[in-house]
């Protein structure tokens, strides 16, 4: 197996890793980890809210302008970097994968919220000005530590449910709601398989529904077709894995399951306009 952008452990941008949760004004994050400009990945779960500043940052390759009261959700996985100008102020948390994972009945609790899946169209948002000194007031609690872990633990969990309440309707599911579970099973199966699976048919199979009902399900959900959903991440694994320049066109298109390098190079060039080479330079 090969890997793509390099992997940051939190436990070397922590300065406390008490609970395996990082707390912090993001001034002080930047100072301390201010040679982070390059395209990296992380192991833990990732946030950020803007108060002020400016610049750009850009996950999964789409690029975003930093705005003052702008958020942003990052999961495991996820490619990123950024270039800011001047003084950027605001706050940053970092927590372990197991979290929540023992805290909570529910283990994947956190996919129940919709900037938690990892799609661009949730996972950047603007926090709206009636819930701003609410978010402040949870922020400035979290960063003085004089409260116990589970404390801390549950403040993050209030944190989330506020900023879910101020999504649109339309990106809020009930997590109890049958057909959003299955939608949620869709998206963890296309996680793990995507390498060796690549046709809707065969993930409908694993959940025991028929392709056209997961089609409906995730044009319901997602916007967008079951087959697209599964493209969409071979194409982003592509990317990420083509940003590292020791790994050969061939090397990815076998990591990726493709028969031959042609084959590949067409599918990439359907999807993104560019050859791989020519996405290469692009991005070097």
């Amino acid at each position: 197996m090969i890997t793509s952008a390099p992997i940051l452990d939190q436990c070397t941008l922590s300065a406390d890793k008490e609970g395996g949760i990082l707390v912090e004004r993001l001034s002080s994050y930047l100072e301390r980890n201010n040679n982070l400009v390059f395209p990296h990945q992380h192991n833990f779960y990732h946030f950020v809210i803007f108060t002020n500043g400016g610049g750009k940052h850009t996950i999964d390759f789409d690029e975003y302008e930093v705005r003052p009261w702008q958020v942003y959700f990052m999961i495991p996985g996820q490619i990123h970097t950024w270039n800011f100008e001047g003084a950027v102020e605001g706050y940053i948390v970092n927590f372990s994968v197991d979290t929540f994972q023992t805290f909570l009945l529910q283990p994947d609790y956190l996919s129940n919220f919709p900037f938690f899946l990892g799609l661009k169209h949730t996972c950047v948002f603007m926090i709206s000005h009636e819930y701003q000194d609410t978010i402040l007031r949870v922020m400035d609690r979290l960063i003085q530590r004089s409260f116990g872990m589970d404390f801390i633990k549950v403040s993050l969990l209030y944190f989330f449910m506020v900023l879910e309440q101020q999504m649109e309707p339309n990106e809020r599911h009930e997590a109890s709601s049958y057909n959003y579970t299955l939608l949620k099973n869709f998206r963890a199966l296309v996680e793990k398989k995507y390498k060796d699976l690549h046709l809707p048919k065969q993930y409908a199979a694993l959940l025991y529904i028929t392709p056209n009902h997961l089609n409906a399900l995730s044009k319901e959900y997602l916007g967008l077709s079951a087959g697209e959903l599964i493209r969409n991440r071979i194409l982003l694994e592509a990317k990420r894995l083509l940003v590292v320049h020791q790994h050969s066109i061939s090397e990815i298109a076998y990591e990726l399951n493709f028969s031959d390098n042609s084959y590949f190079t067409k599918f990439f060039k359907k999807m993104e306009g560019i050859t791989p080479e020519e996405f290469r330079r692009k991005k070097q």
